[in-house]
């Protein structure tokens, strides 16, 4: 399931910190990246790079709701739920999102195009309510805006050049090494 190529991305990451366990949370991210989800066999795949029981592995991955355990959308639609957007109407803006697609909290469209979630906050808290489409933040989201925004084909794409840090390797590439022995010279003088 995971290619030689994501382990070894994976493992790029080993010299960041001291131990394997603590490049859990990017290991899970470069798998939902490269697969869409974290399906259980990878989760398994993972916990033998990282000299982990696959239950530890199972345990932080259902912890988090940003990692998912079937196939989600092409684009997904993180409504913040902290007090901030609450109190400006958040909710409605969620059930906007719900009404229009047809779908629940953790589902997908029949189509594959959006799976919806919720998370506890964004860190927009001064343009509330905030939805972030794949990483793209929208602010200040009324539910009247949701079919303008869910019409914009370019609804998630950024106007600044993003990291490709925890991104599926491409063919021919090899991971970056591991800044860890130049952080320690740094840091030993």
């Amino acid at each position: 399931m995971l290619s030689e190529a994501v382990r070894e991305k994976i493992r790029s990451f080993f010299g960041r910190y001291e131990t394997k366990r603590a490049a859990l949370l990017p290991a899970l991210q470069i798998a939902q990246n490269t697969l869409g989800h974290v399906s259980l066999q990878a989760m398994v795949e993972v916990a033998e790079l990282l000299d982990l029981q696959p239950s530890e592995v199972y345990d932080t991955a259902s912890f988090y709701t940003h990692f998912w355990t079937k196939p989600k959308g092409r684009k997904t639609i993180v409504c913040c739920r902290s007090t901030s957007c609450v109190l400006l109407n958040a909710d409605a803006v969620l059930q906007a999102f719900k009404d229009t697609l047809g779908i629940d909290e953790h589902q997908t469209t029949p189509d594959g195009e959006y799976s919806l979630m919720t998370e506890e906050c964004l860190a927009g808290c001064d343009h509330a309510p905030c939805v972030l489409i794949n990483e793209r933040l929208h602010q200040r989201v009324k539910p009247e805006d949701v079919p303008g925004l869910l019409a914009d084909a370019n609804n998630d794409k950024l106007d600044i050049p993003r990291s490709t840090l925890f991104d599926p390797p491409q063919p021919g590439t090899t991971p970056p090494a591991s800044p860890a022995g130049e952080a320690g010279n740094a840091a030993g003088g």
